[in-house]
């Protein structure tokens, strides 16, 4: 043999051997991601509700607009506020609303945030126990993300473990694990996964970053070695075979 067939097999030998390592590297990557059933970003509720049926009288707010803590959200005027505040079983004022001698209750907002949605309208009338509105705390945006694992995998998720968020404009940014839920069904884990990230702002990435906005959730799951998915895989494959 020539040494310049020498140096061809040697070369030869050399390119199979970064292709099989390349290609591991990356079936390894692939075994230990895992991409969400369906994942949308969520933001912490707060309900606004009355303890008194009324009239409402006034409507401050509409669904989307912003509000801070102590803002104006309803009045209502009910002859059970009347009654009360003259036996001095109600307060004149508190955290979550305020009260004339007229009976004229004016509920304020506890949290700041965004309006989501409005269950009343000026002009109605409203029972003892209704919802009036819900308020999307600032700040509290987070992803909650479904998936269906096998148990192996489930047992690879950690706290704090990376997840890639896709915005539908193919906008990528990172968050991490903060809680984990699972319920067994059919022999896989059904996971859902609460996920943190400094990047969702409201209305950030123009206008995306909103609740109920869908998105592509891939968790990294813990590696084991550089052959750990390849060996999960295989074992994977000779039980479904039943060997």
């Amino acid at each position: 043999m020539t040494w310049s067939s020498r140096f061809k097999l040697l070369a030869g030998i050399v390119v199979v051997i970064v292709l099989v390592a390349a290609f591991t590297v990356i079936f390894t990557k692939r075994q230990s991601q895992v991409v969400s059933t369906s994942a949308s970003i969520q933001a912490e509720e707060y309900e606004v509700g009355t303890d008194y049926s009324g009239s409402i009288v006034k409507q401050f707010v509409e669904v989307g607009d912003k509000v801070s803590k102590g803002d104006k959200l309803f009045q209502i005027k009910s002859l059970s506020v009347l009654q009360d505040v003259r036996s001095d079983l109600l307060s004149y004022k508190s955290t979550s609303y305020t009260v004339t001698p007229d009976g004229t209750m004016t509920f304020l907002a506890t949290v700041s945030g965004i309006v989501s949605k409005i269950d009343t309208k000026e002009g109605g009338f409203v029972q003892s126990g209704a919802d009036l509105a819900t308020i999307d705390r600032a700040d509290s945006l987070y992803v909650l993300g479904d998936y269906t694992l096998t148990p192996r995998d489930y047992e690879r998720i950690q706290d704090g473990a990376t997840v890639e968020l896709m915005l539908p404009n193919q906008t990528t940014v990172d968050g991490t694990v903060k809680k984990v839920s699972v319920q067994t069904t059919e022999g896989n884990a059904e996971t859902e996964i609460e996920v943190a990230s400094k990047y969702l702002v409201q209305g950030a990435y123009s206008g995306l970053v909103n609740p109920g906005t869908p998105i592509t959730a891939t968790l990294s799951l813990r590696q084991d070695g550089m052959f750990a998915g390849a060996q999960d895989a295989m074992l994977a494959f000779v039980q479904k075979i039943g060997l």
